[in-house]
């Protein structure tokens, strides 16, 4: 067992939930991280951003619930299967996390179009990269295209038994094609593959609607005062 520094954050105004406050524990920055320590942190409910390593620690709330599924137990329901098959012929290409021209700018695109009102619709090309990827893990940039044209780009995180859904991005208009979903069910079946067991999902909270989707995804687990527990859809 090793000993990791954590520091809190102040109290600050909830990106999810109105009229709560949230604050975060995260490893101190003179803390040296690596893929096999995160593989650890990241069953105990931590998530990265960037080069920092965070779990929520509300006083008053513990909405957030840090989620996974095991590959192989995964069941695709009627949505999923249309999404598999609106699919069928889009291609992927896996990449080194490295700053792309044409990532960024359909990243921004996505932004100003899905999340104009959030911070990130003013990202610069440093934000952006200083977001997606770290100076420790092992990251990669996953292009989806359609028709030759890039439709979708996924970063995941490749962990010692899992792979992690770190964030996705998509050309608005190739929306019909529910490329968030697809990204998803192609990590699940990557990780099958790469023979790793777990595909985790980020933080889960049921009463707001940009995060609620996750339980779509079953069987889905939620790490839940300290052990991993089924959510039911």
């Amino acid at each position: 067992m090793i000993s990791i520094p954590l520091a809190v954050t102040e109290e600050h105004p909830c990106s999810y939930l109105d009229k709560k406050n949230s604050r975060s524990a995260f490893v101190h920055p003179s803390f040296s991280l690596n893929t096999a320590i995160y593989s650890q942190l990241i069953e105990q409910g931590f998530r990265r951003s960037g080069n920092e390593v965070y779990t929520p620690h509300c006083s008053a709330c513990s909405q957030c619930i840090a989620t996974r599924l095991v590959a192989t137990q995964f069941i695709a329901n009627r949505n999923q299967k249309r999404c598999l098959k609106k699919n069928l012929h889009t291609t992927v290409i896996v990449k080194p996390a490295r700053f792309e021209q044409a990532h960024f700018d359909m990243y921004m695109r996505y932004q100003k179009n899905r999340h104009k009102e959030g911070g990130m619709a003013d990202s610069t090309d440093e934000d952006y990269i200083n977001f997606l990827t770290s100076s420790w893990c092992n990251t990669l940039f996953v292009e989806f295209s359609i028709d030759k044209e890039l439709a979708a780009v996924a970063i995941v995180d490749v962990l010692d038994n899992a792979l992690s859904a770190v964030y996705t991005f998509f050309e608005p208009k190739f929306s019909q094609y529910s490329l968030g979903t697809y990204a998803v069910l192609w990590q699940i079946q990557h990780a099958i593959e790469m023979q790793l067991k777990f595909v985790y999902m980020g933080f889960w909270i049921k009463n707001c609607r940009k995060m609620s989707y996750k339980t779509q995804y079953q069987p889905i687990q939620g790490f839940i005062a300290n052990e991993w527990q089924t959510i039911e859809s």
